[in-house]
């Protein structure tokens, strides 16, 4: 099922389109060269292939994996060869070429920058960190996206129909389907092995057949569903209720069916203030560091790092005094009750206002005892109002006791 052409390619539409840089490399016949950075099962391996074909290239593949500076070498005194007695150009595909060490990269530099060949170097990891800098300063870098479900499911729907797939021998529910794509976790490959371990049991797809061919239960979840509002209130709810193996169950349930791991994380962020807060302040530290980790790595380890942040949340002593304080004085701005700034906390920076008054008055914390002095801060129709009551839970007691006392003493009252 592999592409012949840059049009059969299946998403990538940002490489592909008329006038990007791939596409002028392609129809130019002047050598070039490549590296080809993203996930597996993105089209890396396809495109190198298709360049290729489509410039009427002879390809050869090393695999950073189990070759050495003797096969590169081989492969480039060939490839000048071919060039030398036929004029025929060599594709010089380098599969995985994070792997090759710093002499093994350096063995490529001639080749690439003498032209004997057209190299394209595929990988999975920042080439920025992994390759050499003179090697990728002679490169075009393209950058491969996860294809999205929309990508998969086409993929899918041509290998059924296509002659060089089932050709039209087996047929695929609708439920299968999706649960294909749900499964392949944006890598074509992987989807396409699933419809071929599938085919070989029945001709009738079914989610039973892809299920038992694939060994994987089907998860019932519809992303734009009940499951999807129905889960993730669970898993919030399970979260708040410190019930960790409960959250974590949920956790599963949406990284197996196929949700967005961002969404995920973007929750989990939400909950570490919403309803630990200051009860555990390291709580919104870890959810933060898990968010950015799950959109760093992705898939699936970044399951382990939405695991920690999810354990961390829910074994966290609670506290909804943050939200419930942002909620009061939100809901006192509605209303109408703002009021004017007090005149000595304006801003007295600018020229003209001090003739206006501006911080006349105002007194620096700093120059006071323990960096507190007694003025008045918020403005007259909300100054008595109070909005952040701490409880009692975890790391949030001591600053109940604390912003007890410096709230007794700047409205009036002696701090005990």
């Amino acid at each position: 099922m592999r592409p012949r052409t840059l049009d059969e390619v299946i998403g990538q539409r940002h490489l592909l389109g008329s006038g990007t840089p791939l596409r002028r490399l392609v129809e130019s016949e002047a050598p070039m060269s490549l590296f080809l950075w993203g996930p597996p099962g993105t089209g890396k391996t396809t495109l190198a292939y298709v360049v290729s074909n489509v410039t009427k290239r002879r390809f050869v593949e090393i695999s950073a994996v189990s070759a050495g500076v003797k096969d590169v070498r081989a492969a480039i005194d060939n490839a000048r060869r071919e060039l030398g007695m036929t004029g025929r150009q060599t594709v010089l595909f380098v599969d995985e070429v994070h792997r090759f060490n710093k002499a093994q990269q350096d063995a490529l530099l001639p080749a690439v920058e003498n032209r004997w060949v057209t190299f394209i170097g595929a990988t999975t990891e920042n080439p920025f960190f992994s390759v050499i800098s003179p090697l990728l300063s002679r490169s075009l870098l393209l950058t491969l996206e996860s294809l999205t479900d929309d990508d998969i499911r086409a993929v899918l729907r041509r290998a059924v129909s296509d002659e060089r797939g089932l050709g039209g021998r087996a047929t695929l529910a609708d439920e299968a389907l999706g649960h294909l794509v749900r499964l392949a976790g944006g890598d074509a490959r992987r989807s396409l092995t699933y419809l071929e371990a599938a085919a070989l049991l029945a001709d009738d797809i079914t989610v039973e057949v892809v299920e038992k061919a694939v060994d994987k239960a089907a998860v019932r979840y519809d992303r734009q569903g009940d499951q999807h509002y129905d889960v993730i209130s669970a898993f919030i709810k399970s979260m708040r209720g410190s019930d960790a193996d409960a959250a974590l169950h949920y956790l599963a349930r949406m990284v197996e069916a196929g949700e967005d791991p961002r969404f995920i994380a973007r929750r989990v962020v939400i909950f570490a203030s919403e309803d630990v807060g200051l009860a555990d302040p390291t709580c919104l530290q870890t959810a933060v560091a898990a968010a950015q980790a799950v959109q760093l790595i992705g898939l699936p380890e970044g399951q382990i790092n939405l695991a920690h942040a999810v354990i961390h949340c829910a074994l966290a002593p609670k506290s909804n005094a943050v939200v419930k304080a942002i909620g009061a004085a939100v809901g006192d701005v509605r209303r109408g009750l703002i009021g004017q700034v007090p005149g000595h906390l304006r801003d007295a920076h600018y020229p003209g206002a001090a003739k206006l008054g501006h911080g006349d008055g105002y007194k620096y914390p700093h120059d006071f005892e323990h960096g507190l002095v007694r003025q008045d801060y918020a403005p007259e129709q909300v100054r008595e109002r109070r909005y952040y009551e701490p409880t009692t839970h975890g790391a949030e007691a001591p600053v109940a006791g604390r912003w007890a006392r410096i709230r007794d003493f700047l409205r009036g009252s002696d701090p005990s």
